[in-house]
């Protein structure tokens, strides 16, 4: 017994120090400022980064570094990932949580295409399953991976006020998945509640849906009428890419954006 208690204890203990070594870790990442050529790097590829107010660029430039060491880069069909690619990626996600407590905890992986890329789709109706081939620029899935293009990466990136950002349409349905469903309600911030989310939410998407089919001209993208996964995703483009003209045509919208990621992009 006494030596099944000390092994226990040895156990305890080792745990013990790999959990205190990695919150270590963890918080000296979220302290170690960016190096010129890093941030260089990042405002060259991410202009928008150069809007993020002045109190705010500790904390992102700390978590981009968590970011980096959490997640493994992979090239595919002979890609070679470069720094400049995993610094673009990797601001462009902490954009998204540059000032709340989010964090993309499950994700460990993103793959990188040189261009848009195949993946099958498969379709259940009833006892008929269809599968079929499609053409993408990015695909997140439930616990990661997320997959990129990094030709649309890299553009959506510097162009920065067209409204399409093809990181920040995947690491949005990241975030979205961290409540347990990809279905656009993801866990709400301090001052929100779900029935306002859902209120708002549920109506602008059905007003976005009927405004498609009629082939109105909408500020986001027509793609969202596929779904309400879709239409949060587009509008997190949106939100951070043309914010004015997003609180404008829908103020409601904007300001749920705003109390989810903690931040106002319309005022930068």
């Amino acid at each position: 017994m006494t030596v099944f208690l000390s092994l226990m204890l040895l156990a305890a203990a080792a745990l013990a120090a790999r959990i205190w070594s990695k919150r270590k870790l963890h918080s000296d990442l979220l302290a170690q400022e960016l190096s010129e050529e890093q941030r260089a790097v990042i405002t060259r590829q991410v202009p928008l980064t150069k809007k993020l107010p002045m109190d705010l660029r500790s904390s992102f430039e700390g978590k981009i570094n968590v970011f980096l060491n959490q997640i493994e880069f992979t090239g595919c069909n002979g890609l070679d990932v470069t720094e400049e690619m995993r610094l673009s990626i990797a601001a462009q996600a902490c954009l998204l949580v540059a000032n709340s407590d989010t964090w993309y905890d499950h994700l460990s992986t993103v793959l990188i295409y040189p261009g848009a890329f195949k993946s099958r789709q498969t379709q259940h109706n009833g006892y008929v399953v269809t599968e079929r081939e499609i053409v993408r620029t990015g695909e997140s899935w439930s616990r990661g991976p997320v997959i990129l293009s990094w030709t649309h990466a890299k553009q959506g990136a510097i162009n920065d006020q067209d409204g399409h950002n093809v990181v920040f349409h995947e690491f949005a349905h990241q975030i979205d998945d961290l409540s347990g469903r990809t279905d656009g309600a993801p866990n709400l911030g301090k001052n929100q509640n779900f029935a306002d989310w859902e209120r708002v939410f549920v109506t602008a998407y059905e007003t976005h849906v009927q405004n498609v089919h009629k082939g109105r001209r909408t500020v986001i993208d027509p793609y969202g009428a596929e779904g309400h996964e879709e239409f949060f995703a587009v509008s997190v483009e949106v939100f951070f890419e043309k914010p004015a003209s997003l609180k404008q045509s829908e103020p409601e919208v904007y300001e749920q954006l705003s109390l989810l990621f903690q931040l106002d992009p319309s005022t930068w």
